[in-house]
């Protein structure tokens, strides 16, 4: 497994940020969210997300991260310059880690990319086996990231609009002017 800590202290690609977090605890959400403003980054990334090339780091973006509590997931909204969604990056997790300030997953390595308009894809399969297969992970750990993968993605395919709704609130929490 790999530590990721949700304020991206040790992404190399950002160079200069601003970084807010929040602890989130009533009816619609309960965990911490955090957003990265990108203010300098070595070079823009793009990715292919279910056949089509999008940018999701530049100056100017915003990443919204969301670590539910008690919770096998995370979730990263990815914003442009404008504020429109361009990806939700689903990381499958044994644990999230909810301490203001040090805020991290406990990844594992499974990955669900998904689109603003709801269609995604299951990525970084062989991520996963082979951390099984080098022991860095048990077969109850990939069962169960399999299982909370598949999860997700029913709900997704199900109730998008409702997945897309529970970000935004997030979003307003943290950053109500944008």
């Amino acid at each position: 497994m790999k530590t990721k800590y949700i304020d991206k202290r040790y992404w190399r690609r950002l160079q200069k940020k601003e970084y807010k977090e929040l602890r989130i605890e009533d009816h619609t959400f309960d965990g911490i969210v955090g957003l990265v403003t990108m203010k300098k980054v070595k070079s823009p990334l793009q990715v292919e997300v279910v056949g089509t090339t999008i940018t999701v780091a530049e100056v100017g973006y915003q990443w919204l991260q969301l670590l539910p509590k008690d919770k096998q997931y995370s979730i990263t909204a990815m914003y442009d310059r404008a504020g429109k969604p361009v990806q939700y990056y689903i990381d499958i997790n044994e644990r999230n880690i909810l301490e203001m300030g040090e805020a991290r997953t406990a990844d594992m390595f499974l990955d669900i990319l998904v689109l603003p308009t709801g269609e995604y894809e299951l990525v970084d399969e062989a991520d996963i086996k082979r951390a099984l297969h080098k022991g860095e992970i048990t077969q109850e750990q990939y069962d169960a990231a399999y299982q909370t993968a598949h999860e997700l993605m029913k709900r997704i395919s199900s109730d998008f609009v409702s997945f897309a709704e529970k970000v935004e609130y997030c979003r307003q929490k943290i950053a109500p002017t944008l």
